[in-house]
């Protein structure tokens, strides 16, 4: 249980280290950064319930208050602000992602991968995207045309995402929780 504990904890402030990553806001509002490729770990390490609870955690964190975000935002304002739906779809993106990797027997490296564009990107642009449309008073059309740019990038911290898990896998094959 303790371990466990550890595990969600240290996930939910890997996801906060990686919004130390200069972001880059584009015309959408939304900033990239490397918070998502956070979220992608959480479920490829950690599997589907310890990593949603991770991001679970980070989301709460946010919500009370604590700086947490790219740029050092945090607050109940950002859940009114064009990246709502990302934010809000963390929790579901790594909890997606810890799944398909639980359930995949394919190589632990391609599991991680193929998890983390399934839930890391095909999941939290479903809930980015509708948050965007709804925030930013267009269809939902218009708001996917408005992440397009994002997509190149967030392929490749799926594939950075199953490498890292690969490689942890070989160190340390009892830290990866998803395939325990």
């Amino acid at each position: 249980m303790e371990k466990n504990v550890t595990y969600i904890a240290l996930f939910a402030a890997l996801i906060a280290v990686l919004g130390l990553v200069p972001q880059i806001t584009l015309a959408s509002g939304v900033p990239i950064t490397a918070q998502s490729l956070g979220v992608m770990l959480c479920g490829t390490v950690l599997g589907a319930k310890r990593g949603g609870l991770a991001a679970l955690l980070f989301v709460g964190l946010v919500a009370l208050g604590l700086p947490l975000l790219s740029g050092g935002r945090g607050g109940l304002g950002v859940f009114a602000g064009p990246s709502m739906g990302f934010v809000i779809g963390f929790p579901v993106a790594a909890f997606v992602t810890g799944l398909v990797v639980e359930k995949t027997r394919a190589s632990l490296g391609i599991a991680a991968f193929g998890g983390a564009l399934i839930g890391g990107v095909l999941v939290l642009y479903l809930f980015g995207i509708t948050g965007m449309a709804l925030i930013l008073g267009k269809n939902w059309l218009a708001a996917s045309l408005l992440v397009a740019t994002y997509i190149p990038g967030d392929l490749i911290k799926a594939g950075l995402a199953g490498f890292i898990t690969q490689g942890l896998a070989k160190l340390r094959p009892q830290a990866v929780l998803s395939r325990a």
